[in-house]
């Protein structure tokens, strides 16, 4: 473990202190970099030239311990310097040196939980903290949900925690109990078989955390937690929201890796199928906006489901399999959208001030035609040919479609990347200003069908899917990736990949982190109708106040590392000492990089006439 301030330390914080006072800080506080969810990062080193020219620093340590199926997060401005934040499915968290890649704490939140001791689980050894954490840059307090056992198994827990993100301490009045607090309409939240996937979100000082299930085992329901962020003890509240609660139902998960959007004042969410509803929609195969809590008004301006849900439901085609991306496209009528998009191979435009309720879309278009596998996280960007959806519609390809700026606005074909076998990750979008220099890059990982992959970066040009960079050689070949939830960030003209057992820092050419911090664009704000609710205003249950130091009960075990010492030293590296040992990071030969087509692959299809459709009866 490094030492708090060591010489080394002192003179990268004078460093990175200089580039602040000429910027403004630099700092990635959740999953794609921005609320709408677009995975769009400026930064004016990466032209196209230099990311041709992208090599793995291999100074970088980046030694962590456990599964990765979360995004990294970073930031600035703290004690510590720039720092690196990512999280394992063995539950513990780490703040590296954002230069060196060097431990400068970690935290371990409690015992995760074996597969063996789970009814259902998905193809994960253990489970632990899955979905991607979220900053509070005004209290630097991360966020993050973990599955934990205190007992071996017998006792299985959902906690949302929050730690000091400067020096990984449990912040007082934290963890929050999920099992023990979240209800709605008489349903009780079961730890045992809801899965949190979906990354977290804060909204208007409310933390969000969404659940679904493990390969739909047992009676899960879709849920959305939100806690204040400044008051989880029994001063404040715990709201819930849960899809499928009439008798015998259940489903509509929330499970997109992309989680939670929010326009800066509501959150959403895309939900997956439901079963045993009898016809009577239950929430599920929808996009919904949630008032602040989250309260769901039941009223259509704020949900919409295509009008063939219940087929949907039948087939296990999830809508919610992508979380919903919020665009706004200049010159269009509507111009603020929710681009929704599931496993039906459809992609969807919705107008965000009015989703219809159960109705047509805006325009709809066919975007695969193979696999039912729109498992993924989506990106927008905006060029001088218009804007543009960058999206992982299966294993091996990377696609993209434009949304016209016309009144309705359409969904028309962009270019593809064919990248001719293994995984593929889900894409991010670099530019130099906002317009230009656009490249859509995407990780080579591995297959859930065992095909394999190169392990590599890949960047395409974000008008013409031209090669821009095409992986690098042996030194860029990663480990431990995994298909759709292995993701990039991008920093101070550095790109971080967090995989198994191990965060990769690759650099442009030249030595200096470039001064030009990541713009924040923001999704238009649109005015809420205000709407009769039909449905019961959920539950307020107020939130135990748990023990700050969570000890071997249903609470918790919190096992802390070594507090690094005051004590300076003039070693410029410091090596990193994770607890429990550190797992190998297996050796992975590169393979060519596939050289790209540009192949049209949208479909577009003529919808109907869009028409009211009969509101569903009130919940019970």
């Amino acid at each position: 473990m490094k030492a708090l301030f060591p010489i080394s330390a002192l003179v990268a914080a004078a460093l990175w202190g200089a580039i602040s006072t000429v910027s403004a800080r630099v700092n990635v506080t959740q999953f794609h970099n921005h609320s709408s969810r677009d995975g769009l990062y400026i930064d004016s080193a990466f032209t196209q030239s230099a990311a041709a020219n992208l090599t793995r620093d291999l100074n970088f340590d980046g030694t962590i311990v456990g599964d990765v199926y979360a995004q990294a997060l970073y930031i600035e401005g703290g004690p510590n310097g720039p720092m690196v934040i990512a999280v394992t499915e063995s539950n513990n968290v780490y703040a590296l040196d954002a230069m060196d890649g060097s431990v400068i704490w970690q935290r371990n939140v409690g015992p995760p939980v074996p597969s063996a001791d789970l009814e259902c689980t998905p193809k994960f050894e253990t489970m632990g903290i899955t979905g991607t954490p979220v900053i509070d840059r005004a209290s630097r307090a991360l966020f993050l949900d973990a599955m934990t056992t205190p007992d071996g198994g017998a006792t299985i827990k959902h906690y949302i925690i929050s730690l000091n993100v400067d020096t990984g301490e449990i912040n007082p009045g934290w963890p929050v109990d999920v099992e023990a607090t979240a209800t709605y309409n008489g349903l009780r939240f079961a730890a045992g078989f809801q899965q949190q996937r979906p990354a977290l979100a804060i909204v208007n000082n409310i933390v969000y955390v969404g659940y679904g299930s493990m390969r739909d085992c047992e009676r899960y329901h879709g849920w959305l937690v939100g806690v204040p962020i400044d008051s989880p003890d029994p001063s404040g509240a715990i709201t819930a929201w849960a899809a499928a609660t009439i008798p015998n139902t259940h489903g509509g998960a929330i499970w997109g890796v992309g989680g939670i959007a929010s326009d800066g004042n509501n959150p959403f969410v895309a939900t997956a199928n439901t079963s045993n509803t009898g016809g009577i929609w239950e929430g599920g195969e929808a996009v919904i906006r949630f008032q602040p809590g989250p309260v769901f008004s039941g009223d259509p301006s704020d949900y919409w489901a295509p009008t063939n849900w219940l087929e949907l439901d039948d087939h296990n085609w999830d809508l919610g399999s992508s979380g919903p991306l919020l665009v706004d496209v200049p010159g269009a009528t509507p111009s603020s959208l929710v681009v929704a998009m599931g496993k039906d191979n459809n992609a969807y435009l919705l107008d965000r001030s009015n989703l219809g309720g159960i109705t047509d879309p805006i325009a709809s278009a066919q975007i695969t035609d193979c696999c039912h596998g729109l498992h993924q996280a989506a990106a927008a960007y905006h060029t001088n040919q218009g804007t543009y959806v960058a999206f992982r519609p299966h294993a091996v390809r990377l696609l993209t479609f434009r949304i016209t700026a016309t009144n309705p606005p359409a969904i028309v074909s962009g270019w593809s990347v064919d990248r001719g076998r293994g995984g593929c990750g889900s894409p991010f979008v670099t530019s130099t200003d906002g317009t230009n220099n656009m490249i859509v890059w995407v990780i080579g990982t591995d297959d859930p069908n065992g095909l394999g992959s190169d392990q590599q970066l890949h960047g395409y040009d974000g008008n013409t899917g031209n090669v821009v960079y095409a992986g690098g050689g042996m030194n860029e070949t990663m480990a431990g990736t995994h298909s759709y939830s292995t993701i990039g960030i991008v920093a101070r003209g550095r790109i971080y990949v967090a995989t198994d057992n191990k965060v990769y820092a690759f650099k442009l050419p030249g030595e200096t982190p470039t001064p030009t911090p990541t713009a924040t664009p923001t999704p238009t704000a649109t005015p809420t109708p205000t709407p009769t609710p039909p449905t019961p205003t959920p539950t307020l249950t107020p939130t135990p106040s748990p023990t700050p130091t969570p000890t071997p009960t249903p609470t918790p075990t919190v096992t802390a590392s070594a507090t690094p010492t005051a004590t300076p030293t003039a070693t410029p590296t410091a090596t990193a000492t994770p607890t429990p040992p550190v797992t190998p990071t297996p050796t992975t030969s590169p393979t060519p990089s596939p050289t790209p087509t540009a192949t049209a692959g949208v479909t577009p299809r003529p919808h109907p006439t869009r028409r009211p459709r009969p509101t569903p009866p009130p919940r019970p």
